[in-house]
């Protein structure tokens, strides 16, 4: 039986992971003894893990042990999230482990990765699709969290972990200095205006678009798929609107109101404290790089502080 290796840090699974004939042949094998059929296997090179389609209805994805969590979280959310949407997600065909790695075997939603489809699209269709992703969120975030509640690390610990370490992250990835002057004002803030024991609500953490897949019907463009929830965790509800208000919104009125009132807010319910929320968890959160993810040409030269970035962000 082919093997897959013992690995212990990340810089060596990258430079392993990205051979794919170091690991497709493993991958072969274990949809042979799952009986199923391999015709042209594609191999995704983005992402963590080890994907591959094993043809135009499955996809293998194989977890490196050193994120089992990311396995238990994918497994868990598509079972907790099967049949509760209107928006297609995987099924889980069947899973296992080989060498410790363990494995999912899912069904191919169909569908335009959003990457790839969303720079073309008119204003309007942004609009339109936006306001279908915040009603998706919402829908998400209706469903009983139930086992999911279990995934470490818990909200409050969570939170209280990304205040400790937010300077220093945004120091290092090079935060202007203007925006580094009013952190740690926001970080005080922060502690009052994030609950931190409110209901938890199921949170992707990462509503972008190559996490999602969009189809044209008509002329007319829409969420058509969700994919990958190895990321998942629970906690504050507006912690899952930083992904489409960073990468998507554009600091567009139209786009940033259709995002908002998809979810359910009305523009006056996005007030200066709901903002300075949502500035506090943009900087918070797991992957937070402002200077690579703020989707708004000329941002730095526009916002002198982190209030009026907050405004050029949400402008509603």
């Amino acid at each position: 039986m082919l093997s897959l290796p013992s690995l212990t840090d990340f810089e060596t699974f990258r430079a392993w992971r990205a051979d794919a004939g170091q690991w497709l042949p493993v991958a072969i094998d274990i949809a042979d003894r799952h009986g199923l059929a391999v015709s042209a296997p594609r191999v995704f090179a983005t992402g963590t893990n080890l994907v591959v389609a094993l043809d135009d209805r499955l996809i293998l994805k194989i977890f490196p042990p050193m994120l089992r969590s990311q396995f238990v979280s994918e497994r868990g959310t598509l079972a907790r999230l099967a049949g509760r949407l209107s928006v297609p997600i995987p099924e889980i065909v069947c899973e296992g482990e080989r060498d410790a790695w363990p494995y999912l075997v899912i069904t191919r939603v169909p569908g335009i990765l959003g990457a790839e489809a969303w720079p073309a699209l008119p204003e309007a269709q942004k609009e339109r699709v936006l306001r279908q992703i915040g009603a998706t969120i919402a829908a998400v975030q209706r469903v009983p969290p139930g086992e999911l509640l279990q995934i470490e690390p818990r909200w409050d610990a969570f939170v209280r972990r990304q205040i400790e370490g937010c300077r220093a992250r945004h120091e290092r990835l090079g935060l202007p200095q203007k925006f580094l002057d009013g952190l740690d004002a926001l970080l005080h803030d922060a502690a009052e205006l994030i609950p931190l024991d409110g209901p938890p609500v199921i949170l992707t953490g990462e509503w972008i678009p190559e996490n999602f897949l969009l189809s044209c019907r008509d002329g007319e463009w829409q969420l058509a798929g969700l994919i990958d929830f190895g990321d998942v965790l629970t906690g504050w509800g507006e912690y899952d609107l930083l992904g489409p208000s960073a990468f998507m919104s554009a600091g567009r009125p139209g786009r940033v109101k259709s995002l908002f009132e998809g979810f359910g807010y009305a523009p006056g319910q996005v007030n200066f404290v709901v903002r300075r929320r949502l500035m506090a968890l943009m900087l918070l959160h797991r992957a937070s790089d402002l200077k690579a993810h703020v989707c708004i040409e000329g941002w730095q030269q526009k916002a002198d502080d982190l209030f009026q970035l907050q405004e050029l962000i949400w402008p509603i």
